[in-house]
C-alpha cells in the first residue's frame, strides 16, 4: 500500500525508453538460461515447434520449454517462464 511518504519511484512509463532499446535487438544473439537444467545458449540454438497457435522453443539439453509465443487477433503472450534469466549482448557481433 502507498504512502504520502513512499520516495524514490517514478510510474511503469518511465522505462519505455531502456526497454525499447533491450528489446530491439536481433533475438538470435540473445542467450538465455534453462531453469531446468542450467543450460546456457543462444536463443538460435534452441529446438522451434511450431504447430498450434504459435511457437514453443525447448532446451537442446533437456527438451524442457524455455519461450512460448502466441499471437492473436486481440494480442501477443510471451511466456519466458522455462528461461531463469536472458542475457542481451551490447554489441551482437561479438
Amino acid at each position: 500500500m502507498e504512502t504520502e511518504t513512499d520516495y524514490g519511484y517514478v510510474d511503469g512509463n518511465a522505462a519505455a525508453g531502456p526497454l525499447q532499446e533491450l528489446l530491439a535487438v536481433e533475438p538470435t544473439t540473445v542467450r538465455g538460461q534453462c531453469s531446468t537444467c542450467g543450460r546456457t545458449s543462444m536463443l538460435a540454438d534452441t529446438r522451434v515447434y511450431f504447430g498450434g497457435p504459435g511457437l514453443v522453443m525447448r532446451c537442446r539439453g533437456c527438451g524442457s520449454e524455455l519461450l512460448s509465443l502466441v499471437t492473436t487477433p486481440s494480442g501477443t503472450w510471451l511466456d519466458v517462464s522455462g528461461l531463469s534469466c536472458l542475457s542481451i549482448p551490447a554489441d551482437p557481433t561479438v
